[in-house]
């Protein structure tokens, strides 16, 4: 299993390709080392930064999960793949100091069972950023996420976290970051916008290793009965409807920047075929946070496995499937005339009833 899954990052080895993304299970240290002994290539602990107010938002985040009526089901094992996730999230409410001393036990850990442990910070002030990426490359951890891509910063309180839109502002960022440490950087940016190709250059172009694509979306979400915002205000929100979504910007980034460039992919995996999916859309590796928050590690175990079995029958390597589809991918312009197959696809017109005098 292990030949057929391993991928690379760069200069980082996986010993497969699916990743346990940050969420709420991973601020824990029994979450982290479940998530490391469910079989993940890596582990993203849970973000931090310096901002209280960032902590505070934890104090009063809340979840739903909801099927495709928008109505709520029950959150656990049992919860369907399509749930969509709808919620406020925040930070781990650990200190830096506390933060790192877990991540630090969890590497040891990490490493004995060929995982990659990846300590992630978050995007608040930039000096202050600089000072606890320094602090994670000092304390010899293999690898550090940094995302500026959340969906909050518009709903959360001024400065606990960002939502970088421009080009120019994630060159300024990565290149301060980059001069600062050494260790492989990946860049997590957002999903809300129309340039997240560009996002994805500018941070490749500013020094950093990887980019991982793209952060969840802001939603609001009216209920019939109270008639209020669901959870009170708009959320973040993730499902499996959004794979497509996910593939499109890794099939349009790899084509962009060339196949060198390793991509992750985040939002909209559930299982070890959404991985293989997003793979052949261009990724090197697949984070899956929701489905596993929700449902258990066992998603973990789960995604592994069945990637093992689909790349055995197809006869290919996990890293033969990245960016098969993408490299693929025609315009419309390209795709051959159908002439009248529209048709086919449109409502039974039915003779008009003269209406009753």
């Amino acid at each position: 299993m292990s030949a057929r899954l391993e991928t690379s990052i760069g200069e980082i080895r996986l010993k497969n390709p699916v990743i346990a993304a940050a969420a709420e299970h991973l601020i824990e240290e029994d979450g982290i080392l479940s998530a490391i002994r469910a079989g993940a290539g890596a582990v993203v602990v849970k973000s931090t930064n310096e901002s209280e107010a960032a902590k505070d938002q934890l104090r009063r985040a809340e979840y739903v999960a909801l099927d495709e009526n928008w109505r709520p089901v029950t959150w656990g094992p049992a919860a369907s793949r399509s749930a969509t996730v709808f919620s406020r999230s925040g930070l781990t409410p650990l200190s830096f100091d506390a933060w790192l001393e877990q991540n630090r036990r969890a590497e040891q850990v990490a490493r004995d069972h060929d995982c990659l442990l990846v300590p992630s910070l978050i995007l608040a002030d930039l000096d202050r950023a600089v000072g606890m990426a320094r602090s994670v490359a000092d304390a010899g951890f293999r690898v550090l996420e940094f995302n500026i891509g959340t969906p909050y910063a518009s709903q959360a309180a001024k400065g606990a976290v960002s939502t970088e839109l421009s080009p120019e502002r994630v060159a300024s960022i990565v290149r301060t970051i980059r001069k600062a440490v050494a260790l492989p950087l990946w860049i997590k940016v957002t999903g809300q916008s129309e340039r997240v190709p560009e996002l994805a250059e500018a941070a490749f172009q500013s020094g950093a290793d990887s980019v991982v694509m793209a952060g969840r979306l802001l939603g609001f979400l009216p209920d019939l009965t109270t008639r209020k915002p669901v959870l009170g205000t708009s959320c973040g929100i993730g499902g499996y409807w959004n794979l497509p979504l996910t593939c499109h910007w890794l099939a349009s980034t790899r084509q962009r920047l060339g196949a060198a460039r390793p991509l992750i992919g985040i939002n909209g995996a559930a299982s070890g075929h959404d991985v293989a999916r997003m793979m052949l859309a261009g990724a090197s590796a697949v984070g899956l946070a929701s489905a596993v928050m929700m449902r258990g590690f066992q998603v973990v175990e789960q995604a592994v496995g069945d990637l093992c079995a689909y790349c055995a029958e197809a006869g290919l390597s996990a890293e033969d499937l990245v960016g098969i589809a993408a490299d693929q991918r025609k315009s419309f312009a390209d795709m051959p005339v159908l002439d009248d197959h529209w048709k086919n696809f449109i409502p039974t017109m039915s003779a008009t009833k003269e209406p009753k005098s």
